[in-house]
């Protein structure tokens, strides 16, 4: 490629004078560079890709090798990841079967405590049905309490506290559906309240008290007057013994008999068996007129307070502490008024029966 240089003819030309400014180059002496000095471009272009083209080679070769190893590097990273998922995989697959286990668990224990709810529901309402007819039955029982109150002995105040007990029942309920039942009750109570005040346990009371007295009572004819001075014939210091004996026995001669003005027409003298029967009539008018307080028939009461006042002015003696007192208290019994018309209050009674009954009905 290179021409070769023919051998140097001699040359004829007388050389140029050298000059201060040329100066000869000298040729190299580097054997590289004397071979780029002959080389034209096209060879060095070539020369430039063989060169370039090994560096890239190994240059590509260390990137693949590079890459092979952060490929291995990401594959084991990815194994082992890969390994780290299938044991959380595993551990989940556990966990999720635990939970499994857990949730049939509950739904066992739910369905449990529902089956016993539902016991418990029922059971409480047939306690709630049960309770309902044992206050039912404690009001039916006031109120029949209230009416044999009423009806027996006429105690306006027993009939009022047995009906506040049964309305007490009631409101302790609280159920609309007895509002109709209460207001029924509050009527009755209202007929009772009206009433005029008759205090038939303390006209018992004192009665009982003046029946208990009447064995104590003194009789006129046990009456003695209080003893009066006696007066005494004065003895003189010269009568004989005798004489004395004799002053004496006049003395108590002329308190033997004793004139004494009871201002009756007669003076009752009793035995002691006819004054056992007297106390024991007396007691008896006594308990006759109880009968008839609890009965409230006024008229027997009157009569038979009155036959024993006439009694305890005859027989006994009226001047005396108990005997006054006596008198005084049959008196005060005398003026009481023991006849009142009861109100009916078996509204009340019908009212609880009916409820009980349309309670009843629908259970049926």
């Amino acid at each position: 490629m290179n021409e070769q240089a023919s051998p140097a003819e001699p040359n004829n030309t007388p050389a140029a004078p050298e000059t201060p400014a040329t100066t000869a180059v000298a040729p190299h002496n580097n054997p590289v560079a004397n071979v780029i000095a002959r080389m034209s471009i096209a060879q060095m272009t070539l020369a430039v890709v063989l060169v370039i083209f090994p560096w890239q080679w190994f240059d590509t070769h260390r990137q693949i090798g590079n890459m092979e190893q952060e490929l291995a590097l990401r594959l084991a990273e990815m194994e082992g990841n890969n390994k780290a998922s299938q044991m959380l995989v595993t551990q989940g697959q556990e966990t999720t079967r635990e939970l499994s286990a857990k949730v049939a668990l509950l739904e066992a224990h739910y369905a449990e405590a529902q089956n016993q709810r539902a016991a418990l529901e029922t059971l409480y309402q047939e306690l709630s049905n049960s309770r309902d007819e044992t206050v039912l039955a404690q009001v039916e029982q006031m109120l029949l309490i209230a009416g044999q109150q009423l009806q027996l002995s006429a105690n306006v105040k027993a009939a009022l506290i047995a009906m506040q007990q049964a309305d007490d029942y009631l409101k302790r309920m609280d159920r609309a559906s007895l509002n109709g039942l209460r207001k029924t009750i509050a009527r009755d109570m209202d007929k009772l309240r009206a009433l005029p005040n008759v205090d038939v346990p303390g006209i018992n009371l004192r009665l009982d008290n003046l029946t208990a007295e009447v064995d104590s009572l003194p009789l006129s004819q046990d009456t003695r007057l209080p003893p009066e001075t006696r007066i005494t014939t004065p003895v003189t210091p010269m009568e004989s013994g005798w004489q004395k004996l004799l002053h004496e026995i006049w003395d108590d001669a002329k308190h033997l008999v004793r004139i004494e003005n009871t201002q009756k027409q007669e003076m009752p003298l009793l035995s002691p068996t006819q004054t056992f029967f007297l106390r024991e009539n007396l007691k008896l008018r006594l308990l006759s007129a109880r009968l008839a307080l609890l009965a409230r028939d006024e008229t027997s009461f009157k009569h038979d307070l009155q036959a024993t006042h006439e009694w305890v002015m005859r027989y006994f003696d009226t001047k005396s502490a108990d005997g006054a007192q006596a008198v005084v208290t049959l008196q005060t019994l005398r003026a009481s008024n023991i006849s009142i018309e009861l109100p009916d209050v078996s509204a009340s009674l019908e009212g609880v029966r009916n409820y009980r009954v349309s309670r009843e009905k629908p259970a049926r």
